[in-house]
């Protein structure tokens, strides 16, 4: 009997296997920006849902709905996924704002529309072999310090609210029935980068989601991301054959078909990088000491027997050549890592304005001649935190930080330390929040042509894809 070549992908033991049974490693990206914006993949300030409100205010309903339907229809489509596909890649995370699904005014109501792009994307890369992994980027009320969870503060709400842990209980239970029989979702990635500092929460509300998920679809997968931005994972205890009273007859451990995700940025490839290998904030690093981050944060999955999946991970480009070029060394060496491990991974992004992107809008395109400015006044003043040296305007950031080691020496705030903390408060707040009215100024006066215009831009013929970076990949 011919098995069906395309049945669910599961877990078997360490390995991902197809319905042969044959071994899948999944090597792909995710499509940051999209159905979850941030700031620096598109060219806001802030986080979404204030440049969202404050478009809308500048353009009214009609317009504001007509310019960001054609702005997703055109970001992403089949030949998006026929590109990466022809790259060799067989996977595509697809990070999802919870707002696509339900309206904060109307909780637990979900959206008739919210599935179409969604639904789309899944089908446009199952036409050309691409597995996909659903991915609740933003949470209600935040699940994370930053704006990449839709955050408006510095301030993580959802683990304070059971409100919002129920909505996100409900969401899944939503999605999972949408999509439990399609064979092209490899599965759900429940919650991205959770940082709960009390390290008291996030365990039970993930043993809850998990069973909740499970009753409806038993048979995908379940990606579950550690900890303080997936680096963590003692919250999951013994993942196999214990279980929650609250939850008796529901619940036994995590199970098969779990995956435990680490997040592996490397500190040389990010904003405040050093030379590669060379110093980064006091610290060598080289391959032995990429190798042994790597080490680290998948040892919870080599300890359970669990497949390994690098949910995100990349340098950030500079347009410096040579410091680029050492970027491009430093996502060697990575790859080499995860390729000698035979490790899965997905490289965080797929399309942007330049900075870490496979794919790059055009600087001769509407959208980049009109908002290249502001982007540089963001870039400037320090406004977004991905990228960033975290200093802006030094002349006015550096005696405030000084101020601060100097006055409070053991403040060591959650999760990232002092100066991620000031610099949050400084500049990805305060400064990024005014900025993100001025972004929405740029849209006044414009007629429908010049913003379907803006909107066509983010569309793969006005891109430029990364040649050298698709290729690395393709070695990946």
């Amino acid at each position: 009997m011919t098995p069906d070549p395309t049945p669910l992908l599961r877990t078997e033991g360490a390995r991902f296997v197809d319905g042969s049974g044959a071994t899948v490693r999944l090597r792909g990206t995710a499509v940051g920006g999209w159905l979850n914006m941030e700031n620096f993949i598109t060219g806001y300030a802030a986080n979404e849902a204030l440049m969202r409100s404050t478009v809308r205010a500048v353009l009214g309903d009609q317009r504001y709905e007509a310019f960001f339907e054609r702005l997703l229809t055109a970001f992403f489509n089949e030949d998006d996924a026929r590109l990466l596909a022809g790259a060799g890649l067989n996977c595509v995370r697809l990070p999802v704002n919870y707002r696509h699904f339900e309206d904060d005014r109307r909780p637990f109501e979900l959206r008739s529309d919210g599935f179409r792009h969604l639904d789309r994307a899944v089908a446009a890369c199952a036409a050309h072999g691409i597995y996909t992994v659903i991915d609740l980027h933003a949470l209600p009320g935040a699940q994370n310090h930053h704006w990449h969870s839709d955050n408006y503060t510095h301030r993580p709400a959802f683990w304070d609210h059971p409100h919002f842990q129920d909505r996100v209980v409900a969401l899944w239970e939503a999605i999972a029935d949408h999509y439990k029989d399609d064979p092209w979702v490899a599965g759900y990635n429940l919650v991205n980068e959770p940082a709960d500092e009390s390290r008291e929460v996030v365990g039970p509300f993930y043993r809850r989601l998990v069973a909740a998920v499970r009753a409806v679809d038993p048979r995908h997968i379940l990606f579950l991301d550690g900890n303080t931005y997936s680096t963590e994972f003692d919250i999951f205890d013994e993942p196999r054959g214990t279980y929650d009273a609250t939850y008796a007859g529901t619940f036994d451990g995590y199970g098969e078909n779990t995956v435990y995700v680490c997040h592996d940025y490397a500190a040389p490839g990010l904003g405040r990088g050093g030379d590669y290998p060379g110093t980064t904030d006091g610290r060598y690093y080289g391959k032995t000491e990429l190798r042994e981050k790597y080490a680290e944060r998948t040892a919870y999955s080599r300890q359970t027997g669990t497949p390994v999946w690098v949910g995100e991970f990349g340098p950030v480009y500079t347009g410096d050549p040579r410091v680029d070029a050492m970027r491009a060394e430093l996502l060697d060496d990575q790859l080499d890592i995860y390729r000698g491990d035979g490790a899965s991974w997905s490289i965080w992004m797929y399309k942007d304005l330049g900075r870490q992107g496979l794919t790059a809008v055009n600087a001769d395109t509407p959208y980049r001649r009109r908002f290249d400015a502001f982007v540089a006044k963001k870039n400037r003043l320090g406004a977004d935190n991905w990228g960033s040296d975290g200093m802006g305007i030094a002349e006015v950031t550096r005696p405030f930080q000084d101020m601060m080691a100097r006055e409070f020496p053991g403040f060591d705030p959650y999760p990232w330390g002092r100066f991620d903390w000031v610099r949050t408060l400084i500049l990805n707040l305060t400064v990024a929040q005014p900025l993100a009215y001025e972004y929405a100024e740029l849209f006044r006066g414009l007629g429908e042509a010049d913003l379907m215009a803006l909107a066509d831009s983010f569309a793969l013929a006005n891109c430029t894809p990364r040649a050298g970076l698709l290729e690395q990949l393709r070695k990946g």
